[in-house]
């Protein structure tokens, strides 16, 4: 279904080239996300948002599809049922090696780097009366780590493998939705849960806002998830967004950053005109979203380790970007 939709935009971009102006009726395009109650759902929207206010003019109309997360958005921009996908840094560096789950299907090359948007922090958040205060303290624990297809599952995994704790022995995995962890939590069916996310964000305010009390918990082994792993970054989980948990003091952890992928055979036009449309909306794109705050256009060329699309790279060399 969403190759035809491809064949489509091949035929609208040679329309383009031909007469210089747009078709009346847009191309549509889709972007994968994740939950509704992740970041990655809001971010989507707010690319459609800025999009589609010329989509009269530059003839493309971006719809949003909420997803299982990075690796099914991955996944599905290499079949073409996606344009776009928001995916975890780390992801993208292994689809494209050809590690974890794209060790079968091996390296994928036609994946395509569009920009970096914002940090993503490994969040540990526990129930207060399980005692746990850091990810030393999850052994034995009923503890979510994400469901498969999430970016944030071997995440969980190399936290818990930088303290000796393998996650299929040593605690009771569960394998849910970061949406369903904080109901889960509050419901005393689960004692913690791992969630990659950027702040603030509304699964965690849910943890943190219900009548069981929680915490940030510290992970350790930090400097060895550094050490080992090019694509981790320190960064921190901000306590000031939640006043409902029980942490005086910010929390130091790892993380990521969240990007925007393609795929090679997405036409030139189609991503070029989604990267202008971003970064010289560049104010209005940053008021959409607190996790934005910080966002620099700079910064949204880093973390990228896939080849930066041809769409792309032409408007930041126009921009004198690159």
């Amino acid at each position: 279904m969403k190759k035809i939709t491809a064949i489509l935009a091949i035929v609208f971009f040679t329309v383009i080239v031909n007469s210089g102006t747009a078709l009346t009726r847009p191309t549509v395009i889709s972007i994968g996300t994740g939950g509704i109650t992740g970041v990655y759902y809001p971010t989507g929207g707010a690319i459609a948002k800025i999009v589609n206010k010329k989509k009269n003019e530059n003839g493309i109309r971006a719809l949003v599809d909420s997803t299982s997360g990075s690796v099914f958005n991955v996944n599905a921009v290499m079949a073409g049922d996606l344009e776009f996908g928001v995916v975890q840094s780390d992801r993208q560096f292994q689809a494209m090696n050809g590690m974890a789950e794209w060790k079968k299907k091996g390296p994928q090359t036609d994946l395509r780097a569009v920009f970096s948007i914002y940090p993503e922090a490994v969040t540990l958040v526990a129930a207060a009366d399980t005692g746990i205060t850091s990810s030393l303290d999850l052994r034995g624990k009923r503890v979510n780590i994400g469901n498969p297809g999430s970016g944030q599952r071997q995440n969980s995994i190399d936290a818990l493998n930088a303290v000796g704790i393998n996650y299929e022995t040593d605690i009771q995995a569960e394998s849910i939705k970061a949406s369903e962890a904080a109901g889960l939590l509050q419901d005393h069916r689960i004692d913690a849960f791992f969630y990659t996310v950027g702040h603030p964000s509304g699964a965690i305010t849910e943890a943190t806002s219900g009548a069981r009390k929680v915490v940030f918990a510290r992970i350790d082994g930090i400097e060895t998830l550094l050490e080992n792993f090019p694509y981790y970054t320190r960064t921190t989980v901000p306590i000031a967004p939640y006043p409902g948990v029980l942490n005086k003091t910010d929390i130091e952890t790892f993380g990521v950053r969240a990007t925007l992928v393609t795929s090679a055979k997405v036409p030139d036009y189609i991503v070029y005109t989604i990267t202008k449309e971003i970064f010289e909306n560049f104010e209005e794109f940053k008021k959409l979203h607190p996790a934005y705050t910080n966002l620099t256009k700079e910064s949204m060329l880093t973390g990228l380790s896939a080849p930066i699309h041809p769409g792309a790279l032409k408007y930041y060399r126009e921009a004198g970007l690159k």
